[in-house]
């Protein structure tokens, strides 16, 4: 079976390696605020260029304590796209704002062009999601936002190291929100996030937040309302381990995506696009036809695991309903790619043969005209 996600590899591979650290990290004994989340805040800014940031208990919690920091609440509104992660529109309804939700273009990312008519008196922010592994149009967002005096929260939980115009994403907006979810581009052994931002005042607030609102950790005593969120040490030990290979994983990822890319080009499949001054860190590799149910079924008799990511977009949630009009007609793009959009195995450990036996046989479904693909 040629698995679409797994550490096993990996662990396997850094075994020794892993419970070595943890032992030490252990024998130090701190489980929080120790040496080891200190190291791994300081290798992550530096490995980026931002120039403050802290790490957290998720990358759900990053982009809530991300929104309360910059006051957004009760009645306000920001605007993102549906067709993403639940926990980007969680985060916005936690802090009892409203997600409105704006229409993608054809790389699956928020039309530019249609921000401005979402826009009114109770926009707060825009929160735009650099997902599967590619950077939005930060210049046109920036454009936007500073013309209607909004903020700018990246959710940058699927591109960890990919780049608009040669910077980073995480460095366009107020704030910038990451994950390290076991699938993602830097990945832990748990759940854990990272926030980044630009000022002092700004870093001191998502501390305070992040801990209960306590400015000092020896005194305890709230001045506003926070959450408790935190990266432990073990998974900080496990992350200063891995960041040292962080461009080699993207590296592997982009190679493998090309071979996709070769491979796939002259058939039925609609493939990932990199647009021009852009990097694509392939978290994930999705493709669309629309006739995917019957490619997955093939796949997985063939012992070839995908994924469909995301099969129904946040505003067609029943949780979510209520966030667009009942005749809701606004949302073309949205709702015509997640019918028919689903992930190829991409991860580090795959190897390029494997590769190649999948699109071999993807080729071989996609020319059978018995199944009625096309």
């Amino acid at each position: 079976m040629i698995k679409f996600w797994s550490y096993i590899r990996e662990y396997k591979k850094n075994k020794k390696i892993f419970l070595s650290l943890i032992n030490k990290t252990l024998l130090k004994g701190n489980i929080f605020f120790g040496t080891e989340v200190q190291n791994f805040e300081k290798k992550f800014l530096e490995l980026y260029k931002f120039k403050y940031g802290i790490a957290v208990g998720s990358g759900t919690e990053a982009l809530y304590i991300a929104l309360k920091a910059l006051n957004i609440g009760k009645d306000d509104e920001v605007l993102t796209v549906s067709n993403t992660a639940i926990p980007t529109a969680s985060a916005i309804a936690a802090t009892g704002a409203k997600p409105i939700f704006v229409d993608i273009a054809d790389n699956y990312l928020i039309n530019t062009q249609l921000i401005k008519e979402k826009i009114t008196k109770k926009t707060k922010a825009i929160l735009p999601v650099h997902l599967y592994g590619h950077p939005c149009d930060m210049v046109q967002i920036k454009k936007i936002a500073n013309k209607f005096d909004l903020k700018i929260i990246e959710d940058c939980a699927q591109a960890q190291g990919s780049k608009y115009n040669k910077k980073y994403v995480g460095s366009f907006g107020d704030l910038g929100c990451f994950s390290f979810y076991p699938t993602k581009i830097l990945g832990a052994y748990g759940d854990g996030g990272f926030i980044t931002c630009k000022s002092l005042k700004m870093y001191k607030k998502l501390k305070r937040i992040s801990f209960y609102g306590i400015d000092n950790r020896n005194k305890y005593y709230a001045s506003e309302e926070g959450i408790n969120s935190r990266l432990d040490e073990i998974q900080s030990t496990i992350l200063n381990y891995k960041i040292k290979k962080t461009f080699l994983a993207i590296k592997k990822r982009r190679e493998l995506a090309e071979i996709y890319n070769n491979e796939l080009k002259n058939t039925s499949l609609v493939l990932p696009k990199e647009i021009k001054g852009c990097k694509h860190v392939y978290h994930l590799y999705v493709v669309f036809h629309p006739k995917r149910y019957k490619i997955i079924k093939m796949l997985k008799k063939l012992k070839i695991e995908t994924k469909i990511n995301y099969e129904f977009p946040i505003h067609k949630m029943k949780a979510y309903s209520k966030n667009i009009c009942s005749d809701c007609n606004c949302l073309k793009l949205t709702e015509k790619y997640s019918k028919g959009i689903f992930s190829l195995p991409l991860y580090p450990e795959l190897k390029k043969s494997e590769i190649k036996y999948i699109c071999k046989n993807l080729k071989k479904i996609l020319i059978n005209k018995k199944i009625n693909i096309k």
